[in-house]
């Protein structure tokens, strides 16, 4: 099959990419880097060799499904729902016009039970999809275990890294990228079951696992986030329901698989 990756270069991008390459799928890499601006759903002029500069319908010529893993960092409410709109809209348009068969798109398990901040955008990312021109596969995970060397970085003050009080069950990103390609070499689905971790953790205490597996020095200290999004945080809104898939992969053993290669 030919497929379309929509940021396949990253944190579960780059996995659904290679593990697509290794089953012998062609792939295409939808990403800035790869000349393809998603936002705007044009070509950048910044990719190499011919397809530099092509917007994304051509990109998106002979593609037989495509998986949306593109994401952006922002907390804000409007700046999520705006780059999450845009991307998706200008996918399924484009992939209308290119003929695609299957859009395949990653969200978060109960962005809409917490429709805010990050979550906003993916609540808004579902509605275009179930709504649009392809036939389409969601998949809810759960926050993934790469989570916490990135908010052991993202949010040190100094020396100290601060971290939401947060009940998660994590998944690892290899686990959720093998089943986005299982899903996008099948039928269309609809809504397929959650992917969730094996385990229930305390997010606080698996970035201080990690910090310490890793050598890096410095406290981690929980931190209340207020407001409905912190709530939902520390409720278990964003935990998976009884039906949901499970992971084999626990933190205890992503720590000792990914820590210190």
């Amino acid at each position: 099959m030919r497929l379309a990756v929509a940021g396949g270069t990253g944190t579960v991008g780059r996995l659904v990419v290679d593990a697509a390459r290794a089953d012998g799928h062609d792939v295409v890499v939808l990403t800035r880097s790869s000349g393809v601006d998603l936002v705007a759903g044009t070509g950048t002029g910044t990719g190499t060799g011919t397809a530099t500069g092509a917007g994304l319908a051509e990109r998106l010529a002979g593609v037989d499904a495509v998986v949306d893993v593109s994401s952006v960092t922002s907390t804000s409410t409007a700046a999520s729902r705006r780059f999450f709109g845009a991307v998706t809209a200008h996918l399924l348009q484009a992939g209308a016009a290119a003929g695609v068969g299957h859009h395949v798109a990653l969200s978060v398990v109960g962005c809409d039970r917490a429709p805010y901040g990050h979550y906003a955008g993916k609540v808004e990312q579902e509605r275009l999809v179930a709504a649009g021109p392809v036939p389409w596969t969601l998949l809810r995970a759960t926050q993934f275990l790469e989570f916490a060397p990135q908010v052991h970085a993202a949010l040190a003050v100094g020396p100290v890294h601060p971290v939401p009080v947060m009940r998660s069950q994590p998944v690892a990103a290899a686990e959720v990228a093998r089943r986005l390609l299982a899903l996008a070499v099948a039928a269309p689905a609809g809504r397929a079951r959650d992917l969730a971790g094996p385990q229930e953790v305390r997010m606080a205490g698996l970035v201080r696992a990690w910090a310490r597996r890793a050598g890096r020095r410095g406290p981690v200290v929980p931190v209340t986030v207020p407001g409905p999004l912190g709530r939902a945080f520390r409720d278990g809104t964003l935990l998976p329901g009884p039906d949901a898939d499970r992971g084999t992969t626990t933190p205890a053993r992503w720590l000792a698989d990914v820590v210190g290669r």
